[in-house]
């Protein structure tokens, strides 16, 4: 794709800024890849000056970082980071799963039903992004009916810190072929939400965190001994 350079400037550094951004998201700019100013200058055909501006605000996003000798790349995998970010989600995901079940409504727990339903068919065809896409939006309609919509932002802002770890641990558990904790605990906290058990939901969840975590540590201790 290729941005107009008669678009204004914060206009052409915020769609800079979104193609960079879903790249990252999407897997395509996978942990550690460099962001070369010029080359994604001439991918998007524009100058390089929205191009700097979308990585400093990539790196503000925590999506980014400097390594010595290289610029900016997109932010590596570390244990520490994924422990810190997890422990963090459980604390505001457990809550959010409490409050929004005791809030959902039936029509609510039946969108969470459709997301559900998607997010098992992506599972079946091994499309990562769409299914952790469709998991997000399911949990999203849980978490949006507790009605803190600060909670929902930082909820969010901690998903696309950690998209890079969720891949990770969505290919291990597709490369296993009989790994059910991609569906298992999402199945259960759509029952607890539509029998409005504030205490499931909230257990299901944390449940669901811990095991994620520890399976993406799997994968990283995997990766790094290869």
């Amino acid at each position: 794709m290729v941005i107009s350079k008669r678009v204004a400037p914060t206009l052409l550094t915020d769609q800079v800024y979104d193609m960079i951004h879903a790249a990252i998201l999407n897997g395509d700019l996978p942990a550690g890849s460099r962001l070369r100013v010029r080359d994604l200058a001439d991918q998007v055909g524009t100058s390089v000056m929205p191009v700097r501006e979308a990585i400093r605000r990539l790196e503000e996003a925590g999506l980014a970082e400097r390594e010595p000798h290289k610029g900016a790349v997109v932010k590596n995998l570390s244990l520490e980071e994924l422990i810190h970010v997890y422990d963090v989600r459980r604390l505001l995901e457990t809550e959010a799963a409490r409050l929004g079940s005791e809030r959902v409504t039936a029509e609510e727990c039946d969108r969470m039903q459709t997301e559900y339903d998607l997010m098992r068919e992506a599972i079946s065809d091994g499309r990562v992004v769409p299914l952790l896409d469709h998991d997000e939006a399911m949990l999203a309609i849980l978490y949006q009916a507790a009605g803190n919509p600060v909670l929902m932002q930082m909820i969010r802002t901690l998903w696309q810190q950690c998209r890079a770890y969720k891949i990770v641990g969505a290919k291990g558990s597709l490369d296993t072929g009989n790994d059910d904790s991609l569906w298992r605990y999402q199945q259960d906290l759509i029952t607890a939400a539509r029998n409005g058990d504030p205490s499931a939901a909230a257990a299901v969840n944390h449940a669901s965190l811990l095991d994620a975590s520890e399976r993406i540590k799997a994968r990283l201790a995997d990766q790094a001994a290869v």
